[in-house]
């Protein structure tokens, strides 16, 4: 099992970093007051951006470049941004919040996965009831590998794990959140998730 430095203790942060000790990693959270951002990301072999989209940059900045390098750093993390109008990116069409990290820790290698669902469906898939999809993308094989050996300890199967591609797919990824919102105002739950069927030979 590997050490894991989660940012973040919001519901997704608290949620991700419980079921990591559930399934045997040994875990250290990163706050503004308790420990450290610095902290958790210098302790974790592999880092979980567990952060609100609007802060997440600011955040990794405090935990480190130095404590980030060479790591595989899960970003759980949405644009997300609300408005008048309702809920927006903040960025997104030709670039995703993934991808403004990357460039950011070039010597981290970004993995996108877990953000297109909400935090209880994250860590136990099976409540649905049925299989559905998880997306994941990021420019490095091994780090990729690394990431879904979790989501399997987490209950999701490898064979409904969809690997996108380097991490420009985040894009996609982040931008679908617009549309989760929408379905989960329409279902009047967040407990629900999406599976691709596929055309018969």
């Amino acid at each position: 099992m590997s050490r894991i430095g989660v940012l973040g203790t919001g519901t997704v942060g608290q949620t991700v970093g419980s079921k990591l000790v559930e399934v045997g990693h040994e875990v250290k959270m990163g706050t503004r007051s308790e420990g450290t951002y610095a902290d958790a990301a210098a302790f974790g072999e592999i880092v979980v951006n567990a952060t609100p989209g609007g802060a997440s940059l600011q955040v990794l900045e405090a935990a480190g470049s130095e404590n980030l390098a060479g790591k595989t750093l899960l970003d759980i993390s949405n644009p997300l941004q609300r408005t008048e109008e309702g809920m927006s990116l903040s960025v997104g069409v030709d670039d995703s919040l993934a991808e403004q990290i990357q460039r950011a820790y070039p010597d981290a290698n970004v993995v996108k996965a877990l953000n297109t669902v909400t935090a209880a469906v994250m860590v136990n898939p099976a409540q649905l009831g049925e299989e559905s999809v998880l997306f994941v993308c990021g420019n490095e094989k091994t780090a990729k590998g690394e990431v879904i050996q979790i989501l399997e300890t987490f209950g999701w199967l490898s064979g409904d794990i969809i690997d996108l591609g380097d991490i420009t797919a985040a894009r996609g990824m982040e931008a679908y959140l617009l549309l989760w919102v929408r379905l989960m105002g329409a279902l009047e739950t967040p407990i629900f998730n999406v599976k691709i069927v596929r055309a018969a030979d």
